[in-house]
Order: structure tokens, then C-alpha cells, then sequence
């Protein structure tokens, strides 16, 4: 009979405890990438001191831009495989002061460093002049060309 309650109890709740797991992720959308240098991962004290035996010319990782409801995040990828569709909506969380982020229901996460992070409103706010600088400019070239 105790059994029979557990079984019970845990399909019961296991739906309950698979939405709590899913509900730490947020939803965002990548827009922008390009190929930058990787972030150096610190190897030690005594890696310092030793330093490189054979110089290693700098690896290019993807760097994205993630925009979320409340925060725009830079991410960059820990090696050059580390790759995300652009206008892509993606799920990701935070985990030990890294993003880890879950494409289109995959198995595993891919772990990506914080570059940068800006509010929202403060990144909607750049964007919008960047856009009306650019207006501005061929605005400017139109009326040169017409003289």
C-alpha cells in the first residue's frame, strides 16, 4: 500500500517538479555575431609564473549579442564550435557566473562567458541613435550626389 501512495505521489508531482526545472530558464533572442578574440581562461598561479611554452597566435570565438525582456548580454563562446542562429529565440540561465544556454531543446547546455551587460531600455536608447546617426548620413550623401 505505501507503495502504491508513493507511486501515486511522485506522478503527481513529477510534472510539477519538470516545470519548476524548465522555469529557470529565460527566453532570448540572438542578433547580432561576429568571430572576436576568446576570453583567457586563467589557469593558475603557477601557469603565470611559467608562462606559454609555445606562443599560440589568438583563437577567434563567436561573440553574440542576446537580447532578453529586461537585460542585453555580449556572450562569448568558449572555442570557435560554440556556434547560435541568429533571430534565434533561445533558452538560457545563469550558472556560476557564466550563461548557459539550451538551443532549440538540446540535450545539453553550452556554456558562454559575460562580456557585457546593459539594461534594455539604456541598449533601445543607443540603438535608436546609432540608427538616427546612419539616417542622418544618407540623408547628407543623398543631398551631396543631387548637387
Amino acid at each position: 500500500m505505501k507503495r502504491a501512495f508513493w507511486l501515486i505521489s511522485l506522478f503527481c508531482f513529477f510534472p510539477a517538479l519538470l516545470t519548476a526545472q524548465i522555469g529557470i530558464y529565460q527566453q532570448g533572442k540572438i542578433v547580432r555575431m561576429h568571430m572576436g578574440e576568446c576570453i583567457p581562461i586563467g589557469h593558475g598561479f603557477m601557469s603565470t609564473l611559467g608562462g606559454s611554452a609555445t606562443p599560440v597566435g589568438p583563437e577567434l570565438c563567436p561573440e553574440y549579442t542576446l537580447v532578453s525582456d529586461k537585460v542585453v548580454f555580449v556572450i562569448v563562446g568558449r572555442s570557435s564550435t560554440s556556434l547560435i542562429p541568429l533571430a534565434e529565440t533561445i533558452d538560457f540561465r545563469f550558472r556560476k557566473n557564466e550563461l548557459a544556454v539550451r538551443v532549440n531543446d538540446a540535450k545539453r547546455e553550452t556554456k558562454f562567458d559575460i562580456k557585457d551587460m546593459v539594461m534594455r531600455p539604456e541598449w533601445d536608447r543607443v540603438q535608436r541613435h546609432i540608427e538616427e546617426k546612419l539616417k542622418e548620413s544618407d540623408d547628407h550623401e543623398a543631398e551631396v550626389r543631387l548637387r
